[in-house]
């Protein structure tokens, strides 16, 4: 649903959120580009999964096209922090990267200087499809590089979370990520992501991250309800559900509603 033709899709993704927006994500999950093509007019942005998904470059190679070709940002989650891990995939053409399960506020720096160019990190220069295969590279797409990446980090365990003032220190970090359910296991109420324990870390992280000028974000499944209370409390963009989860969730009422009408 981004519309303005002025501004690249996370450009315009920041100053949607910075204006007050909320905007509304979904998970991808499924190896079929068809997929992305199919929401990119639903959508605010994507969250291209390969933390938990069998997905191969190709088939993220596919995704990030479809949604390049709707105009919408591609944000990837990452399996993990290394470099291997993020260089290939901003290489691809993803307009930032979600990095889950952090601990620490120095895996947190390696992460932002992974990715951005000197002099604002250690990003190494290769990229194929971010210059338009070298049309336009040199200095000018670095600049606009290490403006416009968009780096989050999930917060997701007690490590994470009594590091993070460290890490809201960092600069060149765009967002915090919220991490609902894992967070809720690593405070030893898994699954009760109402709990008060859990509810005051969220209200803390959400708080103190959007005090230190950060967007906060959230992952979530299809719920539309507690992606309406997460929104209340501050989160500004949030990831509902995934396109699996969709696709179960329609064919479930549809069948139901049948059912109640015959």
């Amino acid at each position: 649903m981004t519309d303005d033709s002025q501004s690249t899709p996370i450009a315009s993704f920041r100053a949607r959120m910075a204006a007050g927006q909320i905007c509304i994500g979904a998970s991808i999950t499924f190896t079929d580009p068809h997929v992305t093509d199919a929401l990119g007019d639903s959508v605010d942005f994507f969250w291209i999964d390969l933390e938990h998904s069998l997905m191969n470059p190709e088939a993220l190679g596919g995704h990030l096209l479809a949604a390049k070709a709707r105009n919408v940002p591609a944000l990837v989650r990452v399996t993990g922090s290394g470099t291997p891990f993020i260089k290939p995939v901003l290489d691809a053409g993803a307009d930032g990267i979600i990095v889950p399960q952090v601990r620490s506020a120095a895996e947190v720096q390696q992460v932002v200087n992974d990715c951005r160019y000197p002099p604002l990190g250690q990003r190494g220069y290769g990229p194929r499809i971010p210059t338009n295969y070298g049309r336009e590279g040199g200095r000018a797409y670095v600049e606009r590089a290490n403006q416009d990446i968009f780096v989050s980090v999930q917060i997701e365990n007690v490590e994470a979370l009594e590091a993070l003032d460290d890490m809201l220190a960092i600069p060149e970090l765009d967002s915090i990520v919220l991490g609902p359910w894992d967070l809720s296991a690593s405070l030893g109420v898994l699954g009760d992501v109402e709990h008060p324990t859990v509810a005051d870390a969220l209200d803390t992280i959400i708080a103190k991250t959007r005090s230190a000028g950060l967007f906060v974000g959230a992952g979530m499944g299809p719920d539309a309800h507690f992606a309406a209370k997460m929104a209340k409390r501050g989160v500004q963009w949030l990831q509902v559900g995934d396109d699996c989860g969709y696709m179960i969730l329609a064919m479930d009422q549809i069948t139901k509603t049948v059912h109640l009408q015959i």
